[in-house]
């Protein structure tokens, strides 16, 4: 049945994901390095350049605008169109989906890599995921929505991240990188724990500094927290494939470019 609301909701989260050429920004390692540098359960961040991406650049104080969960080959068999090297991501538009790796070649991204999962507990991070594929997200909302019509809105600094948050929560969650934390919360796997001292007078408490983590609410998560996390490794493809500086070629001072104003 056709709903008004819904329809201009899509209009709506449409334009605002549409990628700017004005807004481009290059990637800084060689897309075949991040291939081979990207694990299974790792967290790509990405640096969007649609209207929505500089709302939430602005809003997290980041370069980073959205993350995607890497889950490899695990989406062959049933969508072997995407190839072996496979992401699934919220979008506002399209909702929950598995796109290919290649959809962000020549993006500036960053692999955030978790620690010490073992191979049953990355397959639940990544069975998690899969199971909200196709989850689509309430457009209805045109409040929700038309927030991020104005990119950088006058916002104190301790309020911006709040701002994400108003409203139903389902195009928010598209933001928040809800999915990515919900996932590895389900195995117990911090990000930004809420963290308390433990009583020194609790039975069992082995060290007087002994610290207590509590799940955070996910919807206040954003891509910037795995980036800063310091349970994720910050993984750099070119330094992860044996990198030598003694091979690099440095141009000599007469091969430089003359600047435009020097005669």
């Amino acid at each position: 049945m056709f709903h008004p609301l819904d329809w201009l909701g899509r209009r709506l989260a449409d334009f605002l994901a549409k990628p700017r050429p004005v807004e481009m920004h290059f990637s800084t390692s060689r897309f075949r390095l991040l291939q081979f540098s990207l694990r299974k359960g790792d967290v790509l961040l990405v640096e969007g350049s649609s209207r929505f991406s500089t709302a939430v650049k602005y809003l997290t104080q980041s370069s980073w605008s959205h993350a995607a969960l890497y889950v490899g080959d695990t989406m062959l068999a049933e969508r072997p169109e995407l190839g072996p090297h496979v992401l699934i991501e919220a979008d506002v538009a399209d909702g929950v989906r598995a796109v290919a790796l290649h959809s962000y070649k020549s993006m500036h991204t960053r692999i955030c890599r978790p620690i010490g999962l073992d191979k049953e507990e990355l397959a639940a991070v990544i069975e998690h995921a899969r199971r909200r594929l196709g989850q689509q997200y309430d457009v209805k909302n045109i409040v929700d929505l038309m927030r991020y019509l104005m990119p950088t809105p006058p916002i104190p600094g301790h309020l911006r991240r709040r701002l994400l948050a108003l409203g139903s929560g389902d195009p928010t969650r598209a933001i928040c990188s809800s999915l990515i934390a919900d996932a590895f919360q389900s195995v117990r796997y911090p990000i930004l724990p809420l963290v308390e001292p433990a009583d020194r007078r609790r039975k069992g408490a082995r060290q007087a500094r002994r610290e207590i983590l509590h799940i955070r609410n996910s919807r206040l998560f954003a891509p910037r927290d795995f980036d800063i996390s310091p349970y994720f490794l910050i993984v750099k493809p070119l330094l992860e494939q044996q990198f030598d500086i003694h091979q690099l070629r440095w141009a000599e001072p007469e091969q430089l470019p003359r600047d435009d104003g020097e005669d």
